[in-house]
């Protein structure tokens, strides 16, 4: 794998004062004169003329959606642009969720199928999930969610559910890629979101309107502290559901799954799918917030009028803390023989090591078929290859290393090789 070269890393010297270029610029100004309304009733009705469905099913999704919207409006830095963002997110997440129940419905029999024994990754945003769970969907034993299956799981009734480049959702996918890469280029230097790319198996909570997925589009305190104050094993159980359906269009049926929001319910994630291996990535801290903020600055140029540097700051070591002290908290809980934790640096010394062990603990043997297909992965996908992001976290959110170190002792306490010190 390609080594991350500072020497060669390019520095975003705009965060706080954006410079906007022509097609930024263009797309405020369209957005300005917009009328939106950020109501449920809004959300569902261009939800049911998007599709032509109406039937939801069980309703009480509505409180949730109610107080996303809710918090959405509190977000005092948020243009048009950004509340039309959470809009069309809402809008497709219920969308999603009327295809869904309505699959369901002329299918019953998608409930009875087992997923058997999926490989589960939890870790902080930036600690190595994204490219773990790549990896590991290159081996075709296992079934994975690529961004664009994920943007719509169900297809529109009469379009095919092919999985490749031929499917109707992957062009439209590659279109909505293709704009956002033309609006924020260095996005995915710092994280690749392709069409290909496998997704965070939470967009399908996103369908019961639970999960922290909107937290990085907009601050919403609100949102988290409901989200936080709520049991999620009802909607682990609906993105299980989902899982089922998406394995009932096209298999194999043994899951490779991950998401940082993993780290908070390891409790409902384990009570949902008790046969899991969950492989846990750890990394330090003070490196994982450095490079979450530039890239939560960097997109917020478009959805905000101002960028709140300390705002951010100030949201995102707070919500890492407590992802990282729920992880504390509940690490023991999950059984010995099903899990396993992974430190950043040794994964980046020895990726294919490191898929090996887990594959080791889940009991899946690594073929040469399987070891072909990680390294023609790694190949073709070394790391910096959109280019290189200098991360200066005292410089761009006036917080220094040292201090955030203090805060995170707890996590170093118990993961002492991360500690720098």
């Amino acid at each position: 794998m390609t080594q991350y070269d500072p020497a060669k890393a390019r520095h975003i010297d705009d965060l706080r004062q954006p410079r906007l270029n022509r097609e930024q610029q263009a797309a405020i100004d369209y957005a300005r004169g917009l009328k939106l309304e950020l109501s449920v009733d809004a959300v569902l009705e261009a939800a049911r003329k998007a599709t032509g469905m109406d039937d939801f099913g069980a309703d009480d999704f509505k409180e949730r959606l109610a107080v996303q919207l809710q918090s959405a409006l509190e977000d005092s830095t948020l243009n048009n642009i950004g509340r039309l963002t959470i809009f069309n997110e809402l809008v497709q997440n219920a969308s999603n969720r009327l295809r869904l129940e309505d699959l369901l419905r002329r299918h019953p029999e998608i409930l009875d199928l087992p997923l058997p024994r999926p490989v589960i990754i939890a870790g902080l945003p930036r600690s190595g999930t994204t490219h773990l769970v790549n990896m590991i969907a290159a081996d075709q034993r296992f079934r994975s969610m690529p961004l664009w299956e994920s943007q719509q799981p169900v297809p529109t009734p009469g379009e095919p559910a092919t999985r490749d480049h031929r499917d109707p959702r992957f062009e439209r996918s590659r279109k909505a890629w293709e704009q956002q890469d033309a609006m924020l280029p260095l996005l995915k230097n710092m994280h690749p979101m392709d069409p290909e790319h496998i997704h965070e198996e939470i967009a399908l909570q996103c369908l019961d309107f639970s999960s922290y997925v909107l937290e990085w589009i907009a601050t919403l305190p609100r949102w988290r502290d409901h989200y936080l104050a709520s049991d999620q094993t009802p909607s682990y159980r609906y993105m299980r559901k989902a899982l089922q359906a998406l394995t009932w269009q096209q298999g194999p049926d043994r899951w490779v799954l991950k998401s940082p929001q993993h780290l908070e319910q390891l409790v409902p994630l384990h009570t949902v799918f008790p046969d899991a291996t969950i492989a846990i990535t750890h990394r330090d801290p003070v490196a994982v917030i450095s490079s979450t903020l530039t890239m939560l600055a960097y997109g917020s140029r478009l959805r905000c009028d101002t960028i709140d540097m300390e705002g951010l700051r100030d949201y995102w070591v707070e919500r890492v803390e407590k992802l990282l002290r729920a992880c504390v908290r509940d690490r023991e809980r999950l059984p010995a023989g099903q899990s396993l934790d992974i430190l950043f640096d040794d994964f980046m010394a020895d990726d294919i090591g490191t898929v090996e062990q887990i594959y080791h603990l889940a009991g899946i043997p690594m073929t040469d078929t399987a070891r072909r297909q990680l390294e023609h992965f790694l190949e073709a996908h070394p790391r910096g290859r959109y280019g290189q992001i200098l991360y200066d976290l005292e410089g761009d959110f006036g917080i220094s290393p040292a201090r955030l170190r203090e805060r995170f002792s707890f996590y170093y306490e118990r993961y002492p090789a991360l500690d720098p010190g």
